[in-house]
């Protein structure tokens, strides 16, 4: 989705990537699984659909 890791700390790790209206980010935790509501906070930072996130798994 051309997100690139842009820094860590301990067990979650930034990502980021430049969009046509500026920067964008997110913060995932690096665990085994994530909750639901976990997941959907990240998708939410990151400006990203579900639906479209979906079609990468």
């Amino acid at each position: 989705m051309g997100f690139e890791i842009s820094g860590r700390a301990g067990s979650h790790v930034r990502l980021s990537k430049m969009t046509s209206g500026g920067k964008v980010g997110t913060v995932v935790p690096m665990h085994r699984e994530l909750k639901i509501g976990t997941l959907k906070g990240v998708l939410k930072l990151a400006k990203v659909d579900e639906d479209e996130f979906s079609k990468y798994l």
